[in-house]
């Protein structure tokens, strides 16, 4: 009894130690630091996935995750690629950082003390250069323009896994989406700071984070980023989402419609003279697209051909770009019937929800190349799609000629409102013409 009155009167006492010491108001401005949190437990586990980082970590919470091991030697080559493209040290990012370090830390809830020192500085340094170097292999050029550190030209890099061209199709969409989840950020404090290392040479404007994460996040977002700094690249985004400022006109290529809704629109459909997968034209209202068999193979044929073109530097993006044009006009059955009717698919598994089904599911985080000749004829379709003449024949087409006895309907009500109309007009002329029974106006006779 003893000890357990003394066990008591510990555990006691060491409460009151703490609320004797404790700050309430330093504890509420420390509180009032963080801004990346952990997912609560109960919230994780309704949607495991989309809390979880698919191809790299970016701060302290993921780091080390065994499936996001690849991706650390990437980041090295992005530390090395900032300092041979900017000639500065390492030591003077690495210094720029220290600067911050505290308030970096502070930003991290429920960081443990082993992330106190150098390890949480590595960090910084390295996820905030691959994040720079990402966004701008992004950039219009950026992975094929010349290299003025190294004086090397844009081809050297073309088939970098991560940071040339083929980086840009198939590794910064996986980046971008990590780059919103919510235990994955990177305070903006940080890059702004390795940044103004970056730039402290160049005599031009200030660069503005906010908008360089904005468009890389999202380059068809049209609203300004926040004119504040944002707490990190989710923080910016969100501000975008809640911005009170006109959008511009959508892109015309960012509307994705159906075949359903292309041929409503007016376009028809007609099958390829051949079944290269180059052949996919689209001219004067016509869009031809190859026969496609679709069978018991035709889903594991096509994932293995994307992951090929993925895996493969150099390989090019046409069979990843024409199952991408496809899932965007196979959308329900109805799509996948009326592709059939026009000889376009061959269904040979049996059902067209299947086949829809089957589409829809190869084409997910799937990139269009935006140099991609399906891309210009997705625009030329939206183009055309998007004047009223060709809507209002349309409609005037498949509203009264589906059928021949809708034809015949038309021709006749025509026929009835010429005759109709001539009727009318032969009755004016009549009475204008005397021809109503009364007698003629009197006229004074001419003088003798």
């Amino acid at each position: 009894m003893a000890s357990g009155g003394g066990e008591k009167r510990a555990w006691m006492d060491d409460l009151k130690k703490e609320f004797t010491g404790a700050n309430e108001e330093l504890e509420l401005a420390q509180w009032k630091k963080h801004s990346i949190y952990r997912v609560p437990a109960a919230v994780r586990e309704l949607h495991p996935h989309a809390y979880r980082p698919q191809v790299v970590s970016l701060g302290p919470f993921h780091h080390g995750d065994e499936h996001l091991m690849p991706m650390e030697q990437h980041k090295r080559r992005a530390v090395r690629h900032l300092l041979r493209r900017t000639t500065k040290p390492l030591e003077e990012f690495v210094a720029a950082v220290e600067e911050v370090a505290p308030e970096l830390r502070d930003a991290y809830q429920y960081l443990g003390d082993d992330w106190r020192g150098q390890r949480f500085l590595q960090v910084m340094v390295t996820d905030g250069c691959f994040l720079l170097e990402m966004m701008r292999t992004a950039e219009p050029g950026g992975s094929s323009g010349k290299d003025k550190a190294s004086g090397a030209g844009g081809n050297a890099d073309q088939n970098d896994p991560v940071f040339g061209q083929h980086g840009v199709l198939y590794m910064v969409p996986y980046v971008r989406r990590d780059m919103l989840i919510v235990e994955n950020q990177l305070p903006l404090l940080l890059l702004e700071k390795l940044v103004s290392v970056e730039r402290s040479n160049d005599a031009g404007p200030k660069v503005d984070v906010n908008k360089m994460v904005l468009n890389f996040i999202s380059p068809s977002c049209k609203t300004p980023p926040p004119k504040d700094r944002g707490l990190h690249p989710l923080d910016v985004f969100r501000k975008s989402l809640l911005s009170t400022e006109e959008d511009e006109e959508e892109d015309a290529s960012s509307i994705v419609r159906s075949a359903t809704e292309l041929y409503e629109a007016g376009i028809r459909f007609r099958k390829s003279e051949t079944m290269s997968l180059h052949d996919v034209t689209f001219r004067c209202g016509v869009l031809s697209l190859p026969l496609i068999v679709v069978d018991d193979s035709t889903e594991y044929m096509y994932l293995n051909l994307m992951a090929f073109e993925r895996l493969h530097a150099g390989a090019g993006n046409e069979v990843t770009a024409y199952v991408f044009f496809m899932d965007n006009i196979v959308d329900l059955p109805a799509d996948v019937a009326l592709l059939t009717s026009k000889e376009i698919i061959k269904n040979a598994v049996g059902s067209d929800k299947e086949v829809a089904k089957l589409f829809n599911g190869l084409a997910k985080d799937v990139a269009l190349d935006p140099k991609s000749k399906l891309d210009d004829v997705q625009r030329s379709v939206n183009r055309y799609c998007r004047k009223p003449c060709h809507v209002w024949r349309a409609n005037l087409v498949h509203t009264y000629f589906r059928s021949p006895w809708a034809i015949l309907s038309l021709a006749a009500a025509v026929f009835l409102l010429a005759m109709t109309v001539l009727q009318t007009v032969y009755t004016v002329l009549s009475f204008y013409q005397g021809g109503n029974g009364c007698d003629s106006p009197l006229v004074a006779p001419a003088p003798r």
